[in-house]
């Protein structure tokens, strides 16, 4: 099992930025990538990014690239999501997820974590 953890949410203006950080613990051993999605009540769950845990392959949702940049320490077992150049409608739950093989099947799931961003 893997446990993930969510933190670094909050308010910020547009145009500002914010970190947000994964906290992975467990079997991590068996984590293949590390997924962020973002949802927005009433919406559908939207792809963010994705970053492959040793190899450190990154990939992107159209809506952020430019903007969003994904990155791991795989010595202290976090994923983080910088994000720069905000605007309000990245205004989510932003959750991060870790699947076990290259498909994208996401095993496991954090609780999520709040990022408002007020015009």
């Amino acid at each position: 099992q893997v446990q993930l953890v969510e933190s670094g949410g909050g308010l910020v203006q547009a145009g500002g930025s914010l970190r947000l950080s994964c906290a992975a613990s467990g079997r991590t051993s068996i984590m293949y990538a590390v997924y962020w999605f973002r949802q927005v009540p009433g919406k559908e769950r939207e792809f963010v990014a994705r970053i492959n845990w040793n190899a450190g392959n990154t990939y992107y949702g159209d809506s952020v690239k430019g903007r969003f940049t994904v990155s791991r320490d795989n010595a202290k077992k976090m994923a983080y999501l910088q994000m720069n150049s905000l605007k309000p409608e990245d205004t989510a739950v932003y959750y991060c997820a870790a699947g076990t093989s290259m498909a994208d099947v996401y095993n496991y799931w954090g609780q999520g974590t709040q990022v408002t961003v007020s015009s």
